[in-house]
This record gives structure tokens, sequence and C-alpha cells, in this order.
């Protein structure tokens, strides 16, 4: 803050040319006064004819200026001179006064005397203006010390007030400076807190997402938990039902079983009565049943011999075992190898041929128990020859 700046009264300086000349004037009009005053009370004890008497002028000089007063004095002495000059006189009768060479050289001298005492009072007129000169010099080298004295003092205020408002504008500026630092420090400050909280809200927001994903995973997993729960239950249900059923089954296979047995016990007892009655007729048939047999497999191993492409380079060491299952109608269901030759070549040709071959329609003229019995069957293979 700027403080008020004092204010002083300053006395304007004189002028210099503003110079008391009163006692000089009162000086100047008092010699006047002692010559005037001298001249018309010694004058005319000189001479006895007041028509012949010097007439001695008197000029008062202005003291306004200084540089009036020569001129004035030699206008004096000028006038003095004219009327020291005699008048012709009239011619008188002669008489027992002095004769006129006498009151000449009285006039004369009292010419001189009076030039004498006016050259006295030019000079004693010039000493006093000489003096009051002096002391209008002094008086005015006084005033212009004052005025100096004042103008200096004055200037000193001024350059003293002007210091103070300096100072003032520079501890303005310096608070200027000071509040412009304080307004940037807080301003830093409310941009640091600010971005703080911003950093902590997004703390906030991260740590809430990552609580969030963390509660989501959580759920997930406690979906998941419970899903597999579920699914262990189903599983478990599932396994009971099998079980269940399972042993549904199996009870019901049991009562099969068992029924079975019984059936089978009767076909036995049937059986054996039947085989009491027809071993004889049983003996023809299994002799029939085998040569039966014994003629599809030979058409069988023909057939494959006709269809198998012995692959070159195989020796006659080699030997491969396929077995062949057929379906009820002859048809070829699959080949594997039973025992290999060692050279898959050779494994692979034996297979083919097999395949080639089918299907075997000749099975459906033997009996079921024959069919049955031959659906399955192994063929060895070696380059000369297929059993």
């Amino acid at each position: 803050m700027v403080k008020g700046e004092s204010h002083m009264a300053v006395k304007p300086p004189r002028d210099p040319q503003d110079v008391g000349y009163t006692w000089p004037t009162i000086l100047a009009v008092a010699v006047h006064l002692l010559v005037v005053i001298f001249s018309l009370v010694k004058l005319p004890s000189m001479s006895a004819e007041p028509d012949s008497s010097s007439i001695v002028q008197a000029t008062f000089v202005s003291t306004e200026t200084f540089t009036d007063q020569a001129q004035q004095v030699t206008e004096q002495q000028a006038a003095m001179n004219n009327a020291s000059e005699p008048e012709e006189p009239d011619p008188e009768p002669p008489s027992d006064e002095p004769s006129a060479a006498e009151q000449q050289a009285a006039a004369e001298a009292a010419q001189r005397e009076a030039e004498a005492e006016a050259a006295e009072q030019a000079r004693a007129l010039e000493q006093a203006q000489a003096e009051a000169e002096a002391e209008a010099e002094a008086q005015r080298r006084a005033e212009e010390a004052e005025r100096l004295a004042e103008q200096q003092a004055a200037e000193a205020q001024a350059r003293e007030a002007e210091e103070q408002r300096a100072q003032a504008e520079a501890e303005a500026q310096r608070q200027r400076e000071a509040e412009a630092e304080r307004a940037r420090a807080e301003a830093e400050a409310q941009r640091q807190r600010e971005a703080e909280e911003q950093r902590a809200r997004e703390e906030e927001a991260q740590r809430a997402r990552e609580a969030e994903a963390q509660r989501q995973r959580e759920a997930e997993e406690q979906r998941e938990r419970e899903a597999e729960a579920q699914r262990q239950r189903e599983e478990e249900a599932r396994r009971q039902r099998e079980a269940e059923e399972q042993r549904a089954r199996e009870a019901e296979a049991q009562k099969q079983r068992e029924a079975e047995e019984r059936r089978a016990a009767e076909a036995a007892e049937a059986a054996m009565q039947r085989q009491l009655a027809g071993e004889a007729e049983a003996a023809a048939n299994a002799q029939q049943a085998q040569q039966a047999a014994n003629s599809f497999i030979n058409i069988v191993r023909r057939a494959v011999e006709q269809a198998w492409v012995i692959p070159p380079g195989a020796s006659n060491a080699m030997s491969a075992t396929i077995q062949v299952r057929l379906g009820p109608s002859g048809e070829l269901l699959a080949t594997s190898v039973a025992s290999s030759s060692g050279d898959s070549a050779f494994d692979r040709s034996a297979m083919q041929a097999v395949e080639h071959a089918a299907p075997f329609g000749e099975l459906r003229d033997l009996s079921a128990e024959q069919q049955r019995t031959l659906r399955q069957f192994n063929l060895r293979f070696t380059p000369g020859d297929v059993r």
C-alpha cells in the first residue's frame, strides 16, 4: 500500500528585483532636506542684496532606481551654475555700500562655497547612494540567499517527495510482485491440489474398476462353482439313475437268466430226451454240417486266392493270418491282422484280397447254428497257398 505523501507548505521564492528600498529612500530624502535647509539658512548671510543672492536649488533624487541618481545630480549642478550667474543690475546711485567688484567677488566666493557645499553634498549623496546600494545589494543578496535556500529547501523537499514517491512506487511494485507471486503460488498450489484430487479420483475409479472386476471374477467363479456343483449333482443324479437302471437291468437280466436257466434246464431235459431218442440222427446231421462247413471254407479260400495279388518281392517264408467277420447274409463286416508277416504290404494285400472276394452269399445256405459258427474265421496267407 502506498503511503500518502506529506505535503509541506513551501514559501515561493522572491523575485530578485523585489528588493526593499524603504531605508535608502528615507536616507536620501533626509540628505536632500539637510542640503536645502543648509542652503536657505547660510546663503542670505553672505549677500546683502536679496536680488543678487545666489540661488541653490536642491533636487530630490528618486531612490526607486539608482541609475537615475547620477543624472539627477548632474542636472542639479547645472541648475546651481545657472543660478549663480549675476544678473545685470540697474545703475544705481553711488552709495556707501560695497562696490560692484566687491559684490562680484563676494558672489563668486559665495558661489564657490555653494559649489563646494554642493560638491560635498554630491559626495555625501554619492556616499549615501553607495551605502544604500550596498545595503540594497546586501539585502538583495540576503534575499537571494534566502530565495536560494528556500529554492534548495523546496528542491530538497521535492527530491525527498520524489524519493518517497519512488520508494512508495517501489514498495507498491514489490507488493504487486509479491501479490503476483502469491497469486502464482496459490494458482500452482491450486493446480497441484486439483491434479492430486484428479489422481485420487482416478486411483479411486481404478480401485473401483478393479474391485468391480474382482467382484465379477468372484461372481463368475461362484457361478462356475455353482454350475460345477450343479453339473456334479446332475452327474451324480445321472450316475444314480444309470446305477438304478443298471440295477434294474441286472435284475431284469437276472430274472431273464433265471428264466433262461429254467428254460435251458427244461430244454436240456428235452434235449436229453431227444438225444436219447435221436443220437443217430444227430450224428448224421453233424457229419453233414461238417461237410457243409468245409465246403463253405473251401469256396471262400478259392475266391480269396483268385482275388489275391501277391506283392512283388514276397518270399515263401512270409505268412500272415487275417481274421474275417461276416454278416448274416455273408457280407464282409471287418478284416484285421491276427498275425503279421512283418511286411505291411504283404499284410495289406491279404486283407484287400478278402475285401475283393466278398460277399460270401453261400453262408445263407447253411443252418443257423453253422452260420453263427462260420461268421468269424481266420485265413492263413502264404505265397503259395491260402488256408
